[in-house]
C-alpha cells in the first residue's frame, strides 16, 4: 500500500511551467517597459552631463560650499533659529493632526464598508482626496498666502490640506482591507453602522492608522522646513531670507537646524511606532 503523500501526489495533476506571458512574466515586461521609459528619459532630456562633471563646476561649487563656513553661531542668532525650529515643528504636528482628524472623516465614505454597501458617497469623496494631494504643498501655501496672509498660519494650513487628501486614501484603503468579519456579526445582531466602526473596525485599523500618521508627520517636518520659501514662516523663511542675501554663514545655521530638526522627530516616530509595537 502507498504512503498517503505518494497517494495525494499523484492525484494532484502535473502542471506544465508558466507560458512566456503569464502574470509573472507580465510583471517582468512591465519592468523592462519601465527601464525602457528610464533609458528614453535620460537621451530625450537635454542633460550636460560633461558640464556637470567637468573640473571648472567641481572647483565652482567647492568654492560655494565653502562660504558656508563657518556659520554663524551668535548667540542672538541662533536664539532666532531656534524659536524658528519651534515654529517649524508646532506647524508640522498640528498640521498633521488635523490631517489625521480630516482624512478619517473623509475615509468612511471614502471606502466601502462591506461588499453589499452601494457607497454612493466613494466615488465623489475620493475625487475630493484625489484634488486635495494632487497639488503641493507649496502651491498650496502660495495660495493661502492670498486669503491667510504670511506666517505659519498659512503653511499649517497648506499641510493640513494636502496630507488630508494623502491619509484619507490611505485610511480608505486599510478601511476596505480590513476583515469584516467582526463587523458582520455587530451587523447581524442590530447594531448601528456608529457602534459597529467604533468597536468593530476602528480597533483592527488603530495601530495602522497610527503608523500612517506617524510617517505623514515625518515628512511633513520635510515640507515646513521648505514652506517659509513662499513666506509660509519657520526655518524656511529664514533660510529663504538669508539665502536671498547671500549670508552664507546664517544659512549654514539654518540648514544645520533643519537637520537636527528632521533627525529629532525620525528618531521620535521610531520610538513612538517600537512603544506602541510592544
Amino acid at each position: 500500500m502507498k504512503p498517503a503523500r505518494t497517494r495525494l501526489a499523484a492525484n494532484v495533476p502535473y502542471r506544465l511551467s508558466p507560458p512566456l506571458f503569464d502574470a509573472r512574466c507580465k510583471a517582468c515586461w512591465f519592468s523592462v517597459g519601465l527601464v525602457a521609459l528610464v533609458v528614453a528619459s535620460f537621451w530625450s532630456l537635454d542633460l550636460q552631463w560633461g558640464a556637470f562633471l567637468s573640473f571648472d563646476a567641481a572647483r565652482s561649487m567647492a568654492r560655494f560650499v565653502g562660504e558656508f563656513f563657518p556659520p554663524d553661531m551668535s548667540a542672538a542668532f541662533v536664539r532666532k533659529v531656534a524659536a524658528a525650529s519651534l515654529e517649524t515643528l508646532a506647524m508640522s504636528a498640528l498640521g498633521t493632526l488635523l490631517a489625521a482628524a480630516g482624512g478619517l472623516l473623509l475615509a468612511l465614505p471614502a471606502s466601502r464598508a462591506h461588499e453589499g454597501d452601494p457607497a454612493w458617497a466613494r466615488a465623489p469623496t475620493r475625487l475630493l482626496l484625489n484634488a486635495l494631494r494632487a497639488v503641493p504643498e507649496l502651491v498650496w501655501a502660495a495660495l493661502l498666502l492670498i486669503s491667510a496672509g504670511l506666517g505659519p498660519f498659512a503653511g499649517t494650513l497648506a499641510l493640513t490640506l494636502h496630507t488630508t487628501g494623502v491619509l484619507g486614501r490611505l485610511f480608505a484603503e486599510a478601511m476596505e482591507n480590513a476583515s469584516h468579519g467582526p463587523a458582520a456579526a455587530l451587523r447581524a445582531h442590530g447594531v448601528g453602522a456608529a457602534r459597529v466602526f467604533l468597536y468593530a473596525t476602528l480597533p483592527q485599523l488603530l495601530p495602522q492608522l497610527i503608523s500612517y500618521t506617524l510617517y505623514r508627520w515625518e515628512n511633513n517636518i520635510r515640507a515646513a522646513a521648505i514652506l517659509g520659501v513662499v513666506g509660509a514662516g519657520g526655518l524656511g523663511q529664514l533660510l529663504s531670507f538669508h539665502m536671498g542675501l547671500f549670508q552664507m554663514g546664517k544659512t549654514a545655521t539654518v540648514l544645520c537646524a533643519i537637520l537636527l530638526l528632521v533627525a529629532l522627530v525620525d528618531a521620535l516616530s521610531y520610538a513612538i511606532r517600537r512603544l506602541l509595537a510592544r
